[in-house]
């Protein structure tokens, strides 16, 4: 079973924290500034807010340490996508930098094989719509 016994096995913020960090580089690679990372907020914590251009774009990334792709995607339900809309809201509220023409929620699935390589990526855009 993934994530007992074995060589020095992830735990569940392990997996979580590897794959924002092949999240964050996957996007890099792909022309996306990375702005924040693990954003705190009043209503709850945003994994990565990157700009495409004068876009800003939400990022939910979901990484598991199995080969099962399709529970990941599902992890992100309507309640999820409430908070990730306030908080966004909030965070635009916060800062002075960065001023959006447009916002995009997307997501990145990452899949970890058992020594913690990742063995997928996929990049789910506009996640929620416009």
């Amino acid at each position: 079973m993934p994530g007992t016994g074995g060589n020095r096995a992830l735990t569940t913020t392990g997996v979580g924290r590897v794959g924002e960090e092949v999240a964050a580089a996957f996007l890099s690679e792909r022309g996306y500034h990375v702005l924040a990372r693990n954003k705190r907020t009043p209503f709850g914590e945003v994994d990565l807010l990157c700009s495409e251009g004068s876009c800003l774009v939400v990022v939910e990334v979901k990484a598991r340490g199995s080969a099962t792709h399709g529970e990941a995607l599902e992890a992100i339900g309507q309640a999820k996508a409430k908070r990730l809309r306030l908080a966004t809201a909030w965070w635009l509220g916060q800062q002075q930098e960065f001023r959006p023409a447009s916002v995009r929620f997307d997501a990145v699935l990452v899949a970890l094989d058992e020594h913690g390589h990742p063995s997928f990526v996929q990049h789910v855009k506009d996640l929620l719509g416009g």
